[in-house]
């Protein structure tokens, strides 16, 4: 689209367990049956000037970070064929620190970008403070709620969710409903998940023109993504009519304990 001008490309972000769905006994490759769920959405994009005043959005940002170079990053994520030739796709124990790694790498591309100079300049100095000190200290984590208005993150789980707000330092209450919402209602629907967080934050009235937005992204390989966006007006949920959360928007958020009480046999025994 930088190349061809006044040209519209349909983008189709989906899960579909179908494929992946696997029929063995291997502790490893069951977890993925868990997780998903089916989901999509299709996104329109153009850069026809004349569809400028209709249009939601403005892509500002896209950032891609690939740690496929990594042995440990390239098969934490893997499908392949178990013991009885049944084929699965296995989750390793080490998937969510190399998430955190993916994370990191994205977001340190992405900062200079968004953030503004107090905040680069605050984690340059928190850079030079770490070589120069002998003891560690704790790297400084720019502020990019001073960046953007709303995030929407990959709806990957709850363990996902909650080391993205501990990381990021977002508020439970208005940043991370959209994601934690989107995953009570929807599942991990993958990549279709950010477009349903986006969608939760329209129908709630939140978004406003200028507003800006990130959408953050993991998937195999592995890989994290980040998109940002700048609404182009003020959007009424009243006239969204494709909106799959209009129906019942008035029942969200709802109350999603973060922790869940594990039942152990004493439990039982005295009940």
């Amino acid at each position: 689209m930088q190349v061809h001008r006044n040209s519209y490309a349909l983008v189709v972000s989906m899960e579909n367990i179908t494929l992946n769905w696997y029929w063995g006994n291997n502790r490893s490759m069951l977890v993925s049956n868990c997780l998903f769920r089916m989901g999509g959405a299709a996104i329109l994009l153009t850069n026809s000037r004349s569809d400028r005043r209709r249009s939601k959005y403005q892509l500002v940002h896209t950032v891609r970070t690939h740690k496929g170079a990594d042995d440990r990053a390239y098969g934490c994520v893997y499908q392949h064929e178990d013991d009885a030739a049944k084929v699965g796709v296995a989750l390793s124990k080490d998937l969510m620190a190399i998430a955190g790694e993916a994370l990191k790498a994205n977001i340190t591309t992405l900062g200079p970008l968004v953030l503004p100079v107090s905040e680069q300049l605050l984690f340059l100095l928190s850079l030079v403070r770490r070589k120069l000190s002998k003891t560690k200290c704790k790297p400084y984590i720019p502020d990019f709620k001073l960046a953007f208005e709303h995030f929407c993150i990959h709806a990957g789980g709850r363990a996902v969710l909650d080391e993205l707000e501990k990381n990021l330092e977002l508020g439970d209450c208005w940043h991370m409903e959209p994601s934690r919402m989107t995953l009570y209602r929807f599942g991990n629907t993958s990549s279709s998940s950010l477009w349903y967080e986006l969608a939760y934050t329209e129908a709630k009235g939140r978004i406003k023109r200028g507003d800006r937005a990130w959408q953050i992204a993991f998937g195999s390989g592995f890989k994290c993504n980040s998109a940002t966006w700048r609404a182009t007006r003020t959007i009424d949920p009243a006239k969204e009519k494709s909106n799959p959360w209009t129906d019942e928007i008035s029942e969200f958020p709802v109350h999603v304990p973060k922790v869940a009480k594990i039942v152990t046999c004493s439990d039982v025994n005295a009940n």
